[in-house]
């Protein structure tokens, strides 16, 4: 209780554990603290100001975005959260419903906010809740304004912290604004959308939120449109229906059994805050999202004109890269973690940034992660190309080389996390399934870059005591190979 870490992922613990009614609002004194009296990035701070000034607004005081997802006890945590910053003579507009990251991320645009507080557990298991801070950019908060965050927490002793108890699960209605932030963010989605070609597809879509706060955009957007829309999982349900509320294969299984049953034209899930992604095709299959963000960049090249630069993670496949370099687009490469991707979104230079694990970020929008987005721009694809994805997978195919990945996480010590890295640093392996290291990339971790373009990535987790393991081949078979190979390396190390 006495040691909160607020990270750029924000502050995750059990809830009535490390996440109660005190930490969250000792966290919003923090960031309270943080908005009036941060030189750059508080109210009065020059970047803020500069912000304001380029929308041409002006407020007295502060406004802050409220929002929480649909975990328990998420409501009445953003009640605690919005009044400590009423407190704190901070404006609140409170969402009226389970708010998404990414449309707290557009409120803050479009309102020209300071920043948003989110109370969510984005994939984290039921029983875990926490907090996060988006800065007035509309983008996740990064190293700088976390720490500085941190440093102002009160102590858990403090006397500005008595009157929490009471306030826990009520709301101080005269000063706290109630908004719909919904209307204003499917507005602008139907100006990155292709409405007009949805409306003639007469696709067949299935919908599966995994109880989050999803269920309140996918079904009205598409049925707007004219599309038929099946969908699982708009209930709340505190508990997700037993499994971890990512967008990954395994927790797709019912998304899957319903696009088959219904012969749907394609199914599309998020995580339960929506800041990632997943997505089934007409015959069961889960679409990567190391498949689908290339293509996506392909769709908006050519379909939508957009230009601009391309960034990713470095465990980001490379097919990327054949689609920038195709299409005559400048690609960076950034560490692992969103924050460094989203960095150089808010310059506006860039048309898209994604990272293997969900995450993507186009022009005109916000600069974080948007999984909503992602799946309705799929969408958008197979209705303005007219073909079902499975073609238009063929049809990138002709012009793209086709890449082969795979990873896994390895639970070891702190100590033997240290000791692999040392030992990587100092004697890395030459040759790796018989193949020539050609280059070591360390800009996250060690990637060995093999002769021929395949690659294997091994690197600690920022998050858990994991060692991950990524690796990427034109040959199917490849990829197992290096990964086995890679176990055997850190075998002997430790």
């Amino acid at each position: 209780m006495e040691d909160i870490k607020f990270s750029t992922a924000g502050f995750r613990a059990i809830t009535a554990g490390g996440l109660t009614a005190q930490s969250v609002q000792r966290l919003s004194y923090g960031i309270s603290e943080h908005i009036l009296e941060h030189p750059f990035y508080g109210f009065e701070g020059t970047g803020y100001r500069k912000h304001c000034q380029t929308r041409g607004k002006k407020f007295k005081h502060p406004l802050v975005i409220v929002g929480f997802d649909t975990r328990f006890l998420s409501k009445q945590l953003a009640y605690v959260a919005a009044n400590a910053l009423a407190q704190n003579g901070i404006t609140v507009h409170l969402a009226d419903s389970p708010l998404p990251t990414p449309v707290a991320e557009w409120a803050v645009l479009s309102e020209c906010a300071v920043g948003a507080i989110v109370i969510t557990g984005s994939e984290s298991p039921y029983y875990m809740n926490g907090l996060k801070w988006i800065s007035y950019y509309g983008g996740i908060a990064n190293n700088e304004i976390t720490e500085d965050i941190e440093k102002r927490i009160p102590a858990p002793n403090a006397q500005i912290l008595k009157a929490s108890s009471t306030e826990f699960g009520s709301l101080n209605a005269a000063v706290i604004v109630t908004k719909d932030a919904r209307k204003n963010y499917l507005a602008h989605l139907e100006k990155l959308i292709n409405v007009r070609a949805l409306k003639k597809s007469k696709l067949k879509i299935a919908v599966d939120p995994l109880f989050g706060s999803a269920k309140n955009y996918f079904r009205p957007f598409l049925e707007k449109c004219g599309l038929t829309v099946e969908g699982i999982h708009e209930e709340d349900d505190a508990l997700f229906g037993g499994t971890v509320p990512n967008a990954g294969p395994v927790s797709l299984t019912e998304l899957k059994k319903l696009v088959l049953a219904k012969k749907m034209h394609l199914g599309i899930a998020c995580n339960s805050d929506c800041d990632k992604f997943g997505l089934i095709d007409s015959d069961g299959t889960w679409i990567s999202p190391n498949e689908i963000a290339p293509m996506i960049l392909d769709h908006l090249v050519r379909n939508k004109k957009l230009k601009g630069r391309v960034c990713r993670s470095v465990i980001t496949s490379t097919l990327m890269d054949q689609v920038a370099k195709a299409n005559g687009l400048m690609l960076r490469e950034t560490p692992v973690g969103f924050k460094y991707i989203t960095d150089l979104m808010t310059s506006g230079q860039y048309v898209m940034g994604m990272e293997e694990s969900g995450g993507l970020a186009i022009a005109n929008h916000i600069p974080d992660k948007d999984g909503l987005l992602a799946c309705l721009l799929t969408v958008d694809m197979m209705a303005t190309e007219g073909k079902p994805l499975k073609q238009l997978r063929k049809d990138f195919y002709k012009r793209y080389n086709r890449l082969f990945d795979q990873k896994v996480s390895i639970p070891k010590t702190e100590t033997e996390i240290n000791r692999i890295m040392e030992r990587l640093d100092i004697r890395p392996p030459l040759s790796i399934n018989k193949t020539s290291v050609w280059r070591i990339d360390n800009t996250d971790g060690f990637k060995f870059l093999l002769k021929g373009g395949s690659w294997l990535a091994i690197r600690p987790s920022s998050t858990e005591r994991l060692i991950r393991m990524y690796a990427e081949s034109q040959n199917e078979k490849v990829p197992a190979a290096l990964i086995k190979e890679g176990k055997k390396i850190i075998d002997s190390i430790i």
